[in-house]
């Protein structure tokens, strides 16, 4: 059993947990009202694309990690993309059957605001342009019959990314699609990453070769559909990052295993590289010219990202039982933050205002629902919502997802000889 197959990056499973909770902030505190925040707070929690993006970077990463060794994949293609697809596929139809329970509960209670809009049929088209701040209803659409069956479609094979127009039922879940993706290409493309010798000189080709589409959108100053959406999920404009991710890990590796980690200096320099692309970015993209948001989500960012998740597989294994404990149980539930707070969110945050509404809901309802609908959220109760968001989302990873995982694994694969056993999953 090698060194390689022992070896836990604790640092990554905390960044995996703490790209979750930023992803969760950054598409819930808009909800609060401004004035309950401190000046700045929206400014800092809008870059959600940094962290989805540093995440896909990530999973190349720690997949390079686990299941490639010498230049070979450990396992068989099929192997990979069983346990892989194991371990997204129920997470992703138990996020769309919670979504549509969830919708069809506030549209039954009746608790807005916009209560037209609690239906799996209500899509928004995505675009750039400015018309689309100042004017967000026309940008709003009920799907036909036809439309609600070929996206059902699409979400039930996991192919949702692919749509350039609109997110469906549960929008966060087009990562877990492009996911999806990344596992199919990896089997074929990991290993021969791996045994590329110059990597440096091969990330900054993948580095230049991802800014190109939307250095082509700028010069067209395209920003409408379908580019905007192209731009930010498409499974092929997307893959850079996570064969970038594969790329580093190949270095990492062969730095570590050569002696050459950096010393203090370099890894504060490297930090503070990291902070201040992150703060620019962030100036850029809410003060700057709408042309930053193509080259920042889609390739500007990404010596940052690869630099972030460099320095955060450095930490060593910590001594304490209780974070040995909980790393791996936190960084595992990261993929439910994603595929869940959306619906999550809404549940919490309706019998929040039921709950705060004044009057008696069991004398009138209809006066209970109405109040409801018109109660401000409190900034004071966010925290107990991110509580009940990292509590369930640990509960569904642990007693759903890794149950049927497991299930799947043992009725679809036969059962590996000792030798060729994974020790470490991602």
């Amino acid at each position: 059993m090698s060194t390689i197959q022992k070896e836990r990056f604790i640092g990554l499973e905390w960044l995996r947990f703490l790209l979750g909770i930023y992803v969760v902030i950054y598409h819930t505190l808009h909800s609060y009202p401004a004035e309950q925040k401190f000046a700045g707070l929206d400014d800092l929690t809008s870059l959600g694309f940094f962290a989805t993006s540093t995440f896909f970077v990530l999973s190349g990463f720690l997949l390079c990690h686990v299941y490639v060794s010498d230049g070979q994949l450990r396992e068989s293609p099929r192997s990979f993309f069983t346990k892989r697809l194991s371990n997204l596929y129920p997470l992703h139809i138990f996020s769309i059957l919670l979504t549509i329970a969830v919708l069809l509960t506030v549209s039954g209670l009746g608790i807005g605001p916009d209560i037209n809009q609690a239906t799996p049929r209500f899509v928004i088209y995505d675009t750039n342009e400015v018309i689309g701040r100042l004017q967000p209803q026309l940008f709003h659409h009920w799907m036909s019959d036809r439309e609600l069956l070929f996206n059902s479609i699409l979400q039930l094979t996991m192919m949702q990314a692919w749509n350039p127009y609109y997110l469906t039922f549960n929008a966060p879940l087009w990562s877990l699609s492009t996911l999806f993706f990344f596992y199919l290409c990896f089997p074929y493309v990991a290993p021969r990453l791996a045994r590329v010798q110059h990597k440096w000189r091969l990330l900054i080709i993948l580095w230049l070769l991802y800014l190109v589409p939307p250095l082509l959108v700028v010069a067209s100053q395209e920003y409408g559909m379908p580019w905007t959406g192209l731009l930010h999920r498409n499974p092929l404009l997307r893959l850079p990052e996570f064969l970038s991710g594969i790329v580093a890990y190949g270095l990492f590796r062969q730095y570590k295993d050569a002696g050459r980690t950096p010393g203090r200096g370099l890894t504060l320099a490297m930090g503070g590289f990291v902070l201040l692309n992150f703060l620019v970015a962030d100036y850029l993209y809410t003060h700057g010219a709408k042309f930053w948001y193509f080259l920042l989500h889609n390739g500007l960012l990404l010596p940052a990202q690869l630099m972030l998740v460099y320095l955060s597989a450095l930490p060593r294994d910590s001594g304490s039982s209780l974070i040995r404990r909980w790393s791996p149980r936190l960084g595992a539930a990261s993929l439910s933050l994603f595929a869940l707070h959306v619906p999550l969110f809404t549940l919490f945050s309706r019998t929040e205002k039921l709950i705060r509404a004044p009057g008696d809901c069991l004398a009138d309802w209809a006066f209970c629902v109405d109040a409801a609908t018109h109660q401000q959220l409190s900034l004071w109760l966010y925290p107990l919502f991110l509580l009940f968001m990292v509590t369930s989302c640990v509960l569904v990873q642990e007693r759903c997802v890794v149950p049927v995982r497991k299930w799947l694994v043992r009725h679809l694969l036969p059962v590996p000889s000792s030798r060729s056993r994974v020790v470490t999953e991602s």
